[in-house]
């Protein structure tokens, strides 16, 4: 590991800086306004009603990070930004950007979070304000990794998937696609309906994906499944209640079922990878009992709810996530 230096201490201190710039620029929706033939400040200012010497300097800070060109006076798109930051573009990361500002001001208080053991009352957003960068933000992030963990997992036979708080039903969607003879559940809070059905008709499979509303921790579950799918919603609540929802999923799981869980999973000392040790801190300022948990932690919750064969599935994430199977 890289030597600690004063100077590397104070890069990474004042890291928040470049984070910001982006956090900017996406809010304002910069990269989508420069057009392919690029725009200079002050045409940019008019479009998007900002002051143009305040632009100026946050594209020159853009530029200087590799996020923007400048040829002149005009202001471009690089190829990563036309891909990532463009609206239009399929693989836009803009709404995930937006969901890691909201998360800015609970963080702030982490020194006060880590004295109380909780989050801060008003530091955080309503889940309104929230809800679409969150939802949105959960489905690009999904996107990228679904279609390969859909043919990764063997479903063949498998008849009737739970898709457990699933959001806009990524994975049931791609899990369905992936076997023709799939039908799938989504479950999760009815403010996720709308953006949900949206997503399941805009891929054409709402004959085979249905969408149940209800509280994974204080409701019962609906239906017997023959595979069950926990995608990051353990680590959103704690041991107590990942218990409770483990055991309930084991309730609703035919014998032979599958019970497949994807989170940030740290390892057994808690200390890393990187990631997930920094999520269960962004759990900590967020949420009253969250945090990541290790495979073992994850292992013997799923032995305890009657689940056997327990395996850690090879799998690559760019957020350090993992995958654990267990048989009902």
């Amino acid at each position: 590991m890289e030597e600690w230096t004063a100077g590397r201490l104070l890069g990474l201190a004042g890291g928040y800086w470049q984070a910001f710039v982006l956090h900017a620029a996406v809010k304002l929706d910069v990269f989508s306004q420069m057009g392919d033939e690029g725009v200079g400040e002050k045409d940019l200012a008019a479009r998007i009603a900002c002051d143009p010497r305040a632009l100026g300097m946050l594209l020159n800070a853009l530029t200087a990070m590799g996020l923007l060109a400048k040829k002149g006076p005009r202001y471009h798109n690089t190829t990563a930004s036309k891909t990532l930051l463009v609206k239009a573009s399929p693989r836009y990361a803009g709404h995930m950007i937006m969901h890691q500002h909201h998360l800015v001001q609970p963080w702030y208080h982490l020194a006060e979070t880590v004295k109380t053991g909780g989050p801060v009352e008003g530091a955080r957003l309503t889940e309104e304000e929230r809800r679409e960068s969150f939802l949105m933000g959960m489905f690009n992030a999904a996107m990228a990794t679904a279609s390969g963990i859909a043919k990764q997992i063997d479903l063949k036979g498998r008849k009737h998937l739970l898709d457990l708080g699933g959001g806009p039903g990524t994975y049931a969607i791609h899990f369905c696609r992936e076997n023709p003879k799939l039908r799938a559940t989504l479950f999760d809070f009815p403010t996720t309906e709308p953006f949900a059905r949206e997503t399941i008709g805009r891929f054409g499979v709402s004959e085979r994906v249905d969408f149940v509303p209800g509280n994974f921790v204080k409701d019962d579950l609906p239906g017997k499944y023959d595979v069950a799918w926990l995608s990051h919603i353990l680590h959103a609540v704690g041991a107590e209640d990942s218990q409770t929802i483990i055991e309930k999923v084991a309730g609703v799981l035919m014998p032979g079922g599958l019970c497949l869980i994807q989170d940030f999973i740290l390892n057994d000392q808690l200390t890393g990878p990187l990631f997930p040790a920094l999520f269960s801190l962004n759990m900590l300022v967020n949420t009253k009992h969250g945090q990541a948990y290790s495979e073992a932690q994850i292992m013997a919750m799923m032995e305890k709810a009657g689940f056997r064969n327990l395996r850690r599935l090879p799998s690559e994430s760019p957020t350090q996530s993992g995958i654990i199977m267990g048989e009902a």
